[in-house]
This record gives C-alpha cells, structure tokens and sequence, in this order.
C-alpha cells in the first residue's frame, strides 16, 4: 500500500510541473466561460425556464469550467495507450503491483493535478464578476460539505470509466473508436455542454441512473442549490453502487485481455 501512495504523489507532483500548459488551458476555460454565460442570458430573456434558475446556472458553468479536467471523460494518457500499442506493457506486468490499481492512480493523479493548476483562478475572477455572471457562493455549507464529496465520488467514476476504456484498447490497440463513442454519449448525458434541466425529459429520464451525471452535474448542482434534500442521499448511494460496479467491469475486461495479450516479438 505505501508502494501504491509514493506513486500516487509522485504523478501528482509530475502533473505539477506542466504549469504553461494550464495557464494555455485558463484563458480556455475563461473563453468558454464567458461564452456560455452570454448565449445563456439571451436564451434566459426570451424562455421561462422552471428547472433551474439563471444564477443557479452561473454557478454550474463556472464549477464547470474550473473543474473541467476532473469532469470530461475524454481526457487520456497517452503513457498507457503507447505501453499497449508499442508492447513496453509486458515490463509493467513484470512489476510486483497490480496493473488495474496502478493505472487507476495514475489517472487519478493526473487530472488532480491539472484541475490544482486551474480551479482557483477560475473560481476567483468567476467570484468577481458583476451579476448575475458570477459565481455565487454556495447554497449553504451542508451544500459545499456534499459538493465535494460527490465531487471526489464522480472522481473515482471517472477514473473507472477510463480504466474500462484504456483496457479496451488491448483488443482494438486503438482508443478513437470507442474514445469517440463514450465521449458523446457522455457530454450529452452528463451535462457537460448543456446542463440536464434544460434538456429534454426524456435524456434526463435516462441519465438518471446511468454515472455520466454523477460526474460532475451532481456536484454542481447540489453546490448551486438545485438540488437539495433526501435526493442527495440517493445520488451518493448510485454513485458508490457505479464505482464498484465500474470496478468490477474494468478488472474483468483487463484480466481478459492480459490472460490473451500477445507481446510482438516476445
């Protein structure tokens, strides 16, 4: 277990070093940020929306950009996928660890470490907007206490999500079909271009208990006050169910592959 925490810090802190990297991904997220906030001011003055509310909206765009490389599934590495295509696998699993774990951390760490070099300042000028662009402090601190747990709980989602896809790659030694397939399916049903509440019913009735939602439009909600009461309870309950179940899938999709794996020339 010590052997599993010192490599977990220690990508963290690689993650760390590529700071002109998340300064390129700041004005991005500002960019975005900015965008959506005027193209939902004027979808706002001309539609009554009952589902969620302007400032409430606000929040959830800015939670949204400051946390997105810890909510978009489409984030990879390109480490694990070039140790599968090129074979260098085989000197992993030479390694006295175990490859699922090692991998999961890996990924963990990484998008940590990037959502630490990004999150502040974008929560900050957000904060510092005029109303009502700006991002309003949390409903109440019971809401913050939960918006962070199910924030650190969409993680591990997250993570086993991209486990399930990189393992995949031992069969197909190629990411872009079914990286492509996740990530639409993801971004229309977790929220992260077009919050749920204002998509139709039908997407939020099928998102309901699939785990792109539980991701990152749980957290922002609860955080913005949308969603509130014994409901939060229930998402927590899913969201601990889908990472065991995601768990599972991913250990049994990679004890397949590597009971089949074939190393070119070895």
């Amino acid at each position: 277990m010590k052997g599993y925490i010192s490599y977990f810090k220690s990508q963290i802190l690689i993650g760390l070093q590529y700071r002109s990297a998340a300064l390129a991904g700041l004005s991005t997220q500002f960019f975005w940020g900015f965008l959506y906030a005027m193209v939902y001011q004027a979808f706002y003055s001309h539609a009554n929306i009952d589902s969620i509310s302007y400032t409430e909206l606000m929040s959830y765009v800015w939670l949204n950009q400051a946390f997105f490389s810890l909510v978009c599934i489409r984030m990879k590495d390109g480490d694990i996928l070039d140790t599968i295509r090129t074979g260098t696998v085989a000197y992993e699993l030479c390694r006295p660890y175990d490859l699922y774990s090692w991998w999961y951390l890996k990924l963990l760490a990484k998008r940590y470490a990037n959502v630490a070099l990004r999150f502040v300042p974008v929560l900050v000028l957000a904060a510092l907007l005029p109303y009502p662009y700006n991002l309003n402090a949390p409903q109440s601190l019971i809401s913050f206490i939960f918006f962070l747990i199910t924030l650190l709980l969409g993680s591990f989602i997250i993570a086993g999500i991209n486990i399930i896809i990189h393992s995949i790659c031992f069969f197909t030694l190629q990411d872009k079909g079914i990286t492509s397939i996740i990530n639409t399916i993801s971004e229309l049903l977790g929220g992260l271009y077009v919050p749920l509440p204002l998509l139709p019913i039908i997407i939020i009735t099928i998102s309901e208990y699939l785990p792109f939602r539980l991701i990152g439009d749980l957290p922002f909600r609860i955080y913005s006050g949308n969603i509130t009461g014994p409901y939060i309870y229930k998402c927590i309950i899913l969201q601990i169910i889908w990472i065991f179940l995601l768990y599972i899938i991913g250990k049994l999709i990679m004890k397949k592959a590597l009971n089949k794996v074939c190393i070119q020339g070895g």
